[in-house]
């Protein structure tokens, strides 16, 4: 359930623009629509097989490589805000932590950003949520 946003509420200016956390997003639900690897090491033609391997989660993943690089590119201050708002969007505290578990998120967070991100469960739907309570959203935004 997403939590309204009170006119009164002081909201935390982003660093980081909503495309960019729509972007994340919308990758990161292309990432978690994956499957495990039922094949490991498949000697066959990809066309044989009905392109089937890219509903896998191998380690070299398309997607997992374009999301981290995407993250990587970005500045401090923007990994910040989304390591923030996947912790808010997760219940580890609410709009009125921001500064705090921004702090946080910089202090824990300046070199792996990526990859700590890219391994969260449902970081599309935990970002989303957060995003929904900035008073912000996905709906006008469209994936490259």
């Amino acid at each position: 359930m997403v939590a309204k946003v009170k006119p009164s509420q002081n909201l935390p200016d982003l660093s980081i623009s909503t495309d960019k956390v729509c972007f994340v997003i919308f990758k990161a639900r292309e990432f978690d629509a994956k499957d495990v690897v039922t094949e490991p090491d498949p000697g066959s033609n990809p066309t044989d097989d009905g392109m089937l391997s890219v509903l896998e989660d191998h380690a070299d993943d398309p997607v997992a490589v374009e999301l981290a690089q995407f993250i990587h590119a970005m500045s401090e201050d923007e990994k910040a805000d989304l390591v923030t708002m996947l912790w808010i969007g997760r219940g580890d505290g609410g709009l009125d932590d921001w500064d705090d578990l921004r702090a946080e998120a910089i202090r824990l967070h300046s070199k792996r950003t990526a990859l700590y991100l890219i391994r969260q469960p449902l970081l599309g739907e935990l970002l989303e949520e957060t995003l929904a309570m900035l008073g912000r959203s996905c709906e006008e935004f469209s994936p490259p």
